[in-house]
């Protein structure tokens, strides 16, 4: 008599612990990807450095080329963390690093706005989630209009980080390089180094296997982190977003958008998820706003996680002019009803008009995310 076929195990969850400790090696990898990229910048010498610097010359030019490369990875914690290894390099100075780090933010704007198109054949549906996602737009227009000009003529930002850095880190290169984390990350980064190093290959050529080595490992990382990250507080997020319900939003919804980030390793995760909750009326457009502010300052950790790699202290100062950036806007546009509403406004009129005339939605797309950017690239560069 012929047995029966077994059924199929279901493989078993991974333990918390277990995965909490993965976690960690990702982080590891993370800040050796880190550190490989700015071994390899370094490894490309001063033409590339000047070449850069050529391209990306002002503070507009800075600004489109850090929209534009988040855009193109589809993540501002990896085009952050690239931003952190070319300034802790020296390759970028903070004066151009700052607009680029803005650009980034508003590159990162994308991911949602993508998500709400999903339902663009429901128009009940994609009018709350196409607001939601232009929410998100507007806000990151509005804190670049406010302060990038507001930089450029005080360097506020800059000088409120390099206070900081001072602070927290010291000036002195010696200091960064006797930290305990950059100690550990140094170690494979040098048998990295040197193995490539022993390789028939021009320096060019070694130089660009590096920076692959450090992408590669920050894309890979990231990408494993946030998944892990997201199993590990599985059923949390739902849970944290649908007590915002009648609360009304404001500093618990902005408390709530840190924590999730934070926990996922994704602003994009968390905004993403609004889309979808506020297409099927679970959440207000209100109550999407904070989270969403809070999500932005949360979203900023992977810079200053990626600044312990660097030998810099002017890599941990772009890091938190990354965050200062996004706390300064929260402080100067929400607090202010009638500066708060804007942003507001100005989604809830564009999902509008993208309902009555879907073909525009595709050239609001491409228009504010690849047009733009790439004409204020090599227009203005």
């Amino acid at each position: 008599m012929a047995s029966e076929p077994r059924s199929p195990q279901t493989a078993r969850p991974v333990p918390a612990p277990v995965r909490a400790v993965i976690v960690l090696l990702l982080l590891y990898v993370f800040l050796i990807g880190v550190a490989l990229l700015e071994v390899g910048i370094a490894e490309l010498g001063e033409d590339f450095t000047t070449g850069l610097l050529d391209r990306v010359a002002n503070p507009l030019a800075g600004l489109f080329a850090g929209l534009l490369f988040t855009v193109l990875v589809q993540s501002s914690s990896v085009s952050t963390a690239a931003i952190v290894g070319l300034v802790g390099a020296g390759t970028i100075p903070l004066e151009l690093a700052v607009p680029m780090i803005m650009g980034a933010n508003i590159g990162t704007t994308i991911t949602n706005t993508l998500a709400a198109l999903g339902n663009i054949r429901r128009p009940n549906e994609f009018r709350p989630g196409f607001a939601a996602a232009t929410l998100h737009d507007y806000f990151k227009l509005m804190s670049v209009a406010i302060l990038l000009p507001l930089e450029l003529a005080t360097n506020v930002l800059t000088s409120m980080s390099v206070w900081l850095t001072t602070r927290l880190r010291g000036t002195e290169v010696s200091e960064v390089g006797s930290s305990p984390i950059r100690t550990a990350v140094k170690v494979p980064v040098g048998v990295i180094e040197d193995l490539v190093a022993r390789t028939p290959w021009p320096s060019i050529l070694i130089a660009l296997v590096l920076l692959a080595l450090g992408l590669g490992a920050i894309f890979a990382a990231l990408g494993l982190l946030t998944k892990n990250m997201r199993l590990l507080v599985a059923g949390s997020i739902e849970q944290a977003m649908n007590r915002l319900i009648g609360k009304g939003g404001g500093a618990v919804g902005i408390l709530v958008g840190v924590l999730v980030t934070v926990a996922v390793q994704s602003s994009s995760i968390t905004t993403a998820m609004l889309v979808p909750m506020a297409a099927a009326g679970v959440l207000t457009l209100r109550n999407v706003y904070p989270i969403t502010l809070g999500a932005n300052v949360g979203t900023t950790i992977t810079a200053l996680l990626a600044s312990l790699a660097v030998l810099r202290p002017e890599g941990l100062t772009i890091a938190l002019v990354h965050t200062l950036f996004n706390l300064v806007a929260i402080a100067i546009i929400y607090p202010i009803p009638v500066i708060r509403d804007l942003p507001l406004r100005a989604a809830e009129w564009t999902a509008k008009v993208a309902t009555e005339h879907r073909s525009l939605v595709l050239g609001y797309v491409i228009g504010l995310f690849i047009g733009i950017p790439v004409i204020g690239v090599f227009v203005l560069g």
